[in-house]
C-alpha cells in the first residue's frame, strides 16, 4: 500500500476507524501495520488530536502483541511529531504505555504465582505410587537444570515476555526523554519505576545496564548541556536538543533518581554500582555548586541516610560512621523541631557507628612496633579512601577513626548520648587493663542488647541501635588482642578463652576474628595449637633470619674448616700486607675514577631529564595547539550549524505562519473542508489571491447584508404605514367614546362634590351656633394673646443672638481675607524674586556663551592668520630654493605627472599678486612649482585651508 494511493494518509481518523474494525475481526497485526504506516508517513507532519487517538490504539496493540520494537519505533515517530507542538500529548501517551505495561507484568506475575501454588498443592495431594509412574522424561531432564523445572518453564512462558516488553519500554522512554526539559518529570518517573522493576524482580543484569544508561545520559548533559536555565545568556546546544539548561528542580529530580538507584544497589547487593552511583551524585552536586544554588538540607540528609544503609550492608563501617555523622548534622540543620529522644537516638547512632570502626594500623607507632611496613597496595587503598571521602563530601581526605572521634568531641555529641554510652567510649578509647577490659564493657553491652527489639524503623530513618552490638564485640576483641600483644610475647589459649568468656562468642569465632585481624596488618600474631598459645612476634626479624640462613651455614662451615685444617699464619700475613699495599696504591686513582663516573652519570641523567622535559613540553604544546585548533574548528562548525538551524527555523516559522493565514482564509471560505487540505496544496496556494478572494467575499457578504437590511426596513415601513391607515378610524371612534364617558363621569363627580360640601356647611353652621351659646370663642382669643406674648419674647432673643453671630462671622471673614491678601502678596514677591534670579542666571549664561563664542572666533582668526603666515613662509622658501637652483631643463606638460599645471610658463609674469599667483604663474623657469604638474599640491592646500581667498590666482583656479 503506497503512500500516494492510501486514502488513510489524507485523514488519520479514517485510519483509526479502519484499525478498530480490523481489531474487531482479530486482525491485530494488520491494524498495527496500518497505524505504523500512518505514523511513519511524511505527507504532512502537523500534529492534531486525531494522532493522539491513533497512538493510544497503537500502544495498546503493541501491549497486546508484545511487540517492543514496533512500540519503540512508534514512540520515536510520535516524538518527532508532537515534541514541539503538543508535549502534553506525548507525556500522556508515555504514561499510559508505562502504566499498562506495568499492569500487564503484574498480572503475569500473579498468574505465575497462582499456577505455582496450584502445582504445589497438586504435588502435596499426589501419592508416592502416582509419583513413581507419573514422572515424564522431560521433567526428569529439567530437574537436572533447576530445582523447580515447572516454575522455570512457567516463568519463561508467561512471565518472561511481559518482563522483556516492560524492560524495553523503560529503555525506549528513557532514551526518548533523556534531554527533554519539558518532560523531565516523566523521564525521572520512568527511571524510578525501572529501578523498582529491577528491585522487585531481582533483575541484576538489567540493573547494571540501567545504571550505565542513566550515567551515559548524565554525562551527555554535563558535557554538552552545561548552563543555567535562568541565565539571560543561556543558549541551547544542538547535541542535546530540547534541553533548556540546569535548574533547581532538574537537579533535585536527578538526585532523587540517584537516591533510588543507590537504594536499589543496596537491596540487590551490587555495591560496585552503588559506589559508581555515589560518583554520579557527586557530579550532580558539583553542577549545583557551580550554579551557586546548593541542594536543600533535607535532600542531602536523605542522601546520607541511604549511604548509611549501603555502607552498613557492605560492612564498610568507616564510611558508614561518616555518613551517619553527616546525616546527624543535616538533620539538626533542617529539622528544627526534633524531640530530645530523636536527638539522643541519632547522636547515639553516630557514636556507636564511630566505635564500630576497627582499629587498624592508623598510626606510625603501630607500624614501627610490629615492624609492618606500608606497601604499594596500602597506598592504593589510601588513595581510594581519599577519593571516596571527596565524593561523599566529607571534610577530610584521610578518613580515619581518630579523625571522626575528634569531630564528635568537637561537636559536643557526647553530651547528647546516655551515660553508659559515654562510659563505653571511655573504656574503648582509654588504655585499660586487658585483663579486666571485657568485664568493664560487659554491662554496657548488656544494656545495649536490652534495646534490641524495643526500637524498629523510626521516622528519622536510623534503625535500632541493637545492630551495633556485634561490631562492637569485634572491636572489643581487637582492642583486647592488641593490648595483650603490647604487654606479652605469648598468651595461652586457655587464658584467652577466660578473658573472652564475657563476649558471648565461641572460641572458633574468636579464632576467626584474630585471623582476619592479622590480614588487616594491625598486628602480627600466630596461633600455636600444638603449644596451646598465641605468639606475638616481629615479622621483620623472622623474615631476616630465614633470608640469612644459608649465609649462617656458610660461616659455620668455614669455622669448622679452620679447625680441621688451619692455614699458615705467615703466608696469610704476607698476602694480607700485599693486598693492603695494593689498595693503598690504587686508592686515590679509584676514588677519582669513581667520582668522575658519578659525575658523568649525573650529567647524563640531567641531560636525559632535560631532553625528556623538552619533549614533554613540546608534546604538551603540540597537543594544546591541536586542541585549540580542534576547538576553534568545532566552534566555527557549531556556529555555522547554529546559523543554518536558525535560518531553517525562521523559514519554518514563516511557512507555518503562512499556512495558518491560508487556513484561516480557507476556513472562512470552505468551512470544515479546509482541514482536509495537505501541506503541499497549501504551499501551492497563492496567499495574496486567497486574501483578495476572501476580501471580495467579505465585501459581497456585507453588501448582501446591507441590501437585505434595506429591504426589511422598507417592508417594515410599508407594513407600519398600512396598519396606521387601517387603525385610524378605530382610534377616532375609541377616542370619542372615551371623551363622552369621561364627560358624564365628570358631571356626576361635580354633583356629588356639591352635595357633600352643602351638607358639610350646614353641619358646621349648626356646631358654631351650639358653641356660641357656651362662649368658647372668647376664651380662645385670650389664650391666643397670652401665647403670642411669650413667643414674641423668644423671637426677639433669637434675633439678637443671630445678629451677634452674623457680626462675628463678618469680622472673621475680614480677618481671613486680610490674611489671604498678605499671603498672596508674599507669594508674589517670592515669585518675582525667583523670576529675577532666573533672568539674571540666563543673562549670565548667555554672556558666558557669547564670551566663549567670541574667544572661539578670535582663536580661529589667529589660527587662520598663523596658517596664512606659514603658507607665505613656505612659498618664500620654495621660491628661494628655485632661484638658488637656477634654470632647469624643459619638461613637456605630458611628462610632468598631472594636468597642464605648468602653464605658468605660458603666463610668463613672474611673481604677481602675492602668494597665490606665484604658486601658479610666477615660476617661469620651473613650470610653476617644484612638484610635477605645476604646483597642484599648493592648490589643494589652499582649497583645504579655511578663510577667504588671498590672491587673484586662487580666484582664477576656483573659476
Amino acid at each position: 500500500m503506497s503512500g500516494g494511493s492510501n486514502p488513510f494518509f489524507h485523514k488519520p481518523e479514517l485510519a483509526l476507524r479502519r484499525a478498530i474494525e480490523l481489531e474487531h475481526i482479530q486482525q491485530d497485526d494488520a491494524a498495527l501495520a496500518l497505524l505504523h504506516e500512518v505514523l511513519s508517513s511524511r505527507r504532512h507532519r502537523t500534529w492534531s488530536p486525531a494522532y493522539e487517538g491513533i497512538m493510544m490504539k497503537y500502544v495498546n496493540l503493541c501491549l497486546k502483541l508484545h511487540k517492543s520494537r514496533e512500540a519503540k519505533d512508534g514512540l520515536h515517530q510520535y516524538r518527532n511529531l508532537s515534541q514541539t507542538q503538543a508535549p502534553g500529548s506525548l507525556e500522556k501517551v508515555m504514561l499510559h504505555l508505562l502504566e499498562q505495561a506495568e499492569l500487564q507484568c503484574q498480572a503475569a506475575k500473579q498468574l505465575v504465582d497462582a499456577e505455582s501454588l496450584a502445582h504445589e498443592t497438586s504435588l502435596a495431594s499426589d501419592s508416592p505410587e502416582d509419583d513413581e509412574f507419573g514422572v515424564s522424561p522431560q521433567s526428569i531432564l529439567m530437574t537436572t537444570m533447576s530445582t523447580d523445572p515447572a516454575k522455570s518453564q512457567r516463568d519463561s512462558t508467561l512471565l518472561m515476555p511481559a518482563l522483556k516488553f516492560l524492560w524495553e519500554i523503560y529503555r525506549t522512554v528513557l532514551d526518548i526523554l533523556r534531554s527533554n526539559s519539558k518532560l523531565e518529570h516523566v523521564y525521572h518517573k520512568a527511571a524510578q519505576n525501572a529501578l523498582q522493576f529491577c528491585r522487585n524482580y531481582k533483575r541484576r543484569v538489567e540493573f547494571r545496564h540501567l545504571c550505565e544508561m542513566l550515567r551515559s545520559h548524565l554525562g551527555n548533559l554535563r558535557q554538552y548541556g552545561i548552563g543555567d536555565a535562568t541565565a539571560d545568556d543561556f543558549k541551547a546546544n544542538s547535541k542535546v536538543r530540547g534541553w533548556e539548561g540546569w535548574s533547581t528542580e532538574s537537579i533535585e529530580l536527578h538526585l532523587q533518581t540517584r537516591f533510588a538507584q543507590l537504594e536499589t544497589a543496596s537491596d540487590l547487593h551490587r555495591y560496585q554500582e552503588g559506589f559508581r552511583t555515589v560518583e554520579d551524585i557527586y557530579n550532580i552536586l558539583q553542577i549545583s555548586q557551580a550554579r551557586k544554588k546548593p541542594p536543600k538540607a533535607k535532600l542531602m540528609a536523605n542522601y546520607y541516610e541511604k549511604l548509611t544503609t549501603l555502607f552498613w550492608v557492605s560492612e564498610n563501617y568507616l564510611f558508614h560512621a561518616f555518613a551517619a555523622f553527616k546525616f546527624y548534622g543535616l538533620s539538626r540543620e533542617y529539622n528544627r523541631g526534633m524531640t530530645p529522644e530523636m536527638k539522643e537516638m541519632q547522636a547515639s547512632a553516630v557514636l556507636l557507628a564511630a566505635l564500630c570502626i576497627p582499629q587498624t594500623q592508623a598510626s606510625a607507632k603501630g607500624n614501627k612496633e610490629h615492624g609492618i611496613a606500608s606497601t604499594a597496595e596500602d597506598d592504593i587503598v589510601k588513595q581510594k579512601m581519599a577519593r571516596m571521602a571527596t565524593l561523599l563530601g566529607f571534610q577530610t581526605r584521610n578518613p580515619t577513626r581518630e579523625a571522626l572521634l575528634q569531630e564528635i568531641k568537637a561537636k559536643n555529641i557526647l553530651d547528647e548520648v546516655p551515660q553508659y554510652f559515654r562510659d563505653l567510649y571511655d573504656v574503648l578509647e582509654s588504655n585499660a587493663d586487658p585483663l579486666i577490659m571485657v568485664e568493664k564493657t560487659r554491662p554496657f553491652l548488656e544494656q545495649l542488647k536490652a534495646r534490641v527489639g524495643e526500637e524498629g524503623m523510626d521516622d528519622i530513618g536510623i534503625v535500632s541501635l541493637g545492630r551495633y552490638v556485634k561490631p562492637l564485640t569485634k572491636v572489643l576483641l581487637l582492642k583486647l588482642v592488641i593490648s595483650l600483644s603490647s604487654a606479652y610475647h605469648t598468651v595461652s589459649i586457655d587464658h584467652l578463652k577466660k578473658l573472652t568468656s564475657g563476649l558471648d562468642m565461641t572460641f572458633e569465632q574468636v579464632e576467626k576474628a584474630i585471623v582476619l585481624l592479622t590480614q588487616t596488618k594491625a598486628l602480627s600474631v600466630r596461633i600455636d595449637h600444638r603449644a596451646g598459645c598465641l605468639r606475638f612476634g616481629n615479622t621483620d626479624l623472622e623474615s631476616h633470619a630465614m633470608r640469612s640462613q644459608l649465609t649462617t651455614l656458610a660461616k659455620q662451615l668455614e669455622a669448622v674448616n679452620q679447625v680441621l685444617a688451619p692455614a699458615d699464619s705467615n703466608l696469610v700475613a704476607t698476602r694480607r700486607s700485599k693486598l693492603y699495599e695494593h689498595v693503598r696504591a690504587n686508592l686515590q686513582s679509584e676514588n677519582t675514577a669513581i667520582l668522575e663516573r658519578k659525575k658523568l652519570v649525573e650529567d647524563r641523567k640531567e641531560e636525559a631529564e632535560r631532553i625528556a622535559q623538552e619533549k614533554t613540553r613540546e608534546e604538551a604544546r603540540r597537543k594544546a595547539e591541536e586542541e585549540a585548533a580542534r576547538r576553534a574548528e568545532d566552534d566555527l562548525r557549531m556556529q555555522r550549524e547554529q546559523r543554518l538551524r536558525e535560518v531553517e527555523k525562521q523559514k519554518k516559522i514563516q511557512q507555518e505562519l503562512e499556512h495558518k493565514e491560508k487556513l484561516r482564509f480557507l476556513r472562512a471560505t470552505m468551512g470544515k473542508k479546509a482541514e482536509e487540505i495537505t501541506a503541499e496544496k497549501l504551499d501551492a496556494i497563492d496567499a495574496d489571491a486567497l486574501q483578495r478572494e476572501h476580501e471580495e467575499k467579505l465585501r459581497k457578504k456585507k453588501e448582501d447584508a446591507e441590501r437585505k437590511q434595506k429591504e426589511t426596513a422598507k417592508k417594515l415601513d410599508y407594513l407600519v404605514r398600512a396598519i396606521r391607515i387601517e387603525e385610524l378610524p378605530l382610534i377616532k371612534k375609541k377616542y370619542e367614546e372615551r371623551v363622552a364617558r369621561e364627560r358624564t363621569q365628570y358631571e356626576q363627580d361635580n354633583i356629588e362634590k356639591i352635595k357633600k360640601a352643602t351638607s358639610k356647611w350646614e353641619s358646621d353652621v349648626k356646631e358654631k351656633q351650639l358653641l356660641d351659646t357656651f362662649g368658647a370663642f372668647q376664651y380662645i382669643a385670650e389664650f391666643h394673646e397670652q401665647v403670642m406674648v411669650g413667643r414674641k419674647a423668644q423671637h426677639e432673643a433669637a434675633c439678637r443672638v443671630a445678629e451677634e453671630r452674623a457680626e462675628l462671622d463678618a469680622e472673621r471673614g475680614k480677618l481671613e481675607r486680610a490674611k489671604e491678601r498678605k499671603a498672596d502678596e508674599a507669594r508674589r514677591i517670592v515669585e518675582d524674586e525667583e523670576r529675577r534670579l532666573r533672568e539674571e542666571e540666563e543673562a549670565r549664561l548667555e554672556a558666558e556663551r557669547q564670551a566663549r563664542e567670541d574667544a572661539r572666533r578670535e582663536k580661529e582668526v589667529k589660527e587662520e592668520a598663523a596658517r596664512e603666515k606659514e603658507l607665505q613662509r613656505m612659498d618664500d622658501e620654495r621660491r628661494r630654493k628655485e632661484l638658488e637652483k637656477g634654470p632647469t631643463k624643459y619638461v613637456p606638460p605630458s611628462k610632468r605627472g598631472g594636468d597642464a599645471g605648468g602653464g605658468g610658463d605660458r603666463v610668463g609674469a613672474g611673481i604677481i599678486g602675492g602668494v597665490g599667483s606665484s604658486s601658479r604663474s610666477g615660476n617661469a623657469g620651473t613650470g610653476g612649482s617644484s612638484y610635477p604638474g605645476g604646483g597642484r599640491y599648493d592648490s589643494k592646500t589652499r582649497d583645504r585651508a579655511p578663510g577667504p581667498p588671498s590672491s587673484e590666482g586662487n580666484s582664477r583656479w576656483r573659476n
